[in-house]
């Protein structure tokens, strides 16, 4: 499990000495808070974005880059039902691979450094790396 411990949260000790720690709600999840971060991350740049890209760009980085968190906690609620809960974690995944692309579209533009850009795109790879895990190993997450 992908987890961080918080005190009062160990539910059982691993074969190597490690603990797994419990997860109650979607947030507890590291995949939720990095992709959180990288959606305010995307957030913080696009405020620097040209005024004439408010309703294209700066919208459609916005909104993707947030619904990956979205679509993690809907995934989360849904996990009683193995299909609906990948079906939610493959969403998360597409808009995590289009925040990529905008962000592409954002250094094209030079509205973005090289250096922020790559460092959003490793994240976001993170993040789609985290998913893909969680949709081939179902089991280890549904109820």
């Amino acid at each position: 499990m992908v987890a961080t411990w918080r005190k009062g949260d160990l539910v059982k000790r691993r074969k190597d000495d490690t603990f797994m720690a419990k997860i109650i709600r979607h947030n507890d999840l590291d995949v939720y808070r990095i992709s959180f971060e990288a959606g305010m991350e995307v957030y913080r740049i696009s405020k620097s974005f040209p005024k004439e890209e408010t309703y294209s760009l700066t919208d459609q980085i916005r909104r993707s880059s947030r619904s990956v968190s979205g679509n993690i906690a809907e995934a989360w609620r849904k996990r009683r039902y193995e299909k609906a809960f990948i079906a939610k974690l493959s969403d998360a995944e597409g808009e995590a691979a289009e925040t990529q692309t905008w962000l592409e579209y954002a250094l094209a533009c030079d509205y973005i450094g090289k250096e922020a850009f790559l460092k959003l795109n490793d994240r976001y790879d993170h993040i789609i790396g985290i998913l893909v895990n969680m949709i081939n190993n179902p089991e280890k997450w549904t109820l």
